[in-house]
């Protein structure tokens, strides 16, 4: 029995992990969107867009992801843009932050993280029934389970100890 629990440690603390550096590489993206989105114009993203996907379309001009991102760019508006990139700026440093202090191992960090990520997942289910994106879908679904994986790393640290008093503050 307790190999069983010893084993299930170790698998929620690495696919804990696993979500974590995801949620870190998609927070440095937004950040790095964000910013983006505030120094190049609607024009030059369509033109950077169209270069990038000419040789998918020149093959298959049915390719769903090329036309889903020069689909998207095309409604770009200036004040969309503008809310776009304060957005992404805030999201992706949300999420960086709070990783970080995850993998610190704030006992704090634990249901804040919940809390954020599923604010973060309420509105993108928002957003999912307007758009009807899979991709929501499938972004949804991965929060889901690293909303998941944080609460069942936070029983685990808190029931085995792990966690000193200095981390608690």
């Amino acid at each position: 029995m307790k190999m069983a629990i010893h084993h299930n440690d170790k698998t929620v603390h690495f696919l804990f992990d696993i979500g974590l550096i995801g949620k870190a590489v998609d927070g440095t993206f937004e950040i790095i969107g964000g910013i983006a989105l505030f120094v190049v114009n609607p024009g030059q993203i369509d033109g950077l867009l169209r270069m990038i996907t000419l040789h998918e379309l020149s093959t298959d001009p049915h390719d769903i992801v090329a036309n889903l991102l020069l689909h998207s760019v095309q409604h770009l508006a200036s004040g969309t843009q503008t809310f776009a990139a304060f957005f992404l700026l805030w999201h992706g440093a949300v999420k960086v932050g709070l990783v970080w202090a995850l993998f610190r191992k704030y006992l704090w960090a634990y249901p804040v993280a919940i809390f954020a990520f599923a604010l973060f997942l309420a509105y993108q289910l928002y957003r999912y029934t307007h758009t009807h994106s899979i991709w929501l879908a499938a972004l949804s679904a991965l929060d889901l389970f690293v909303i998941a994986i944080t609460w069942l790393e936070y029983r685990r640290l808190c029931t085995s100890g792990r966690l000193s008093r200095r981390r608690m503050n």
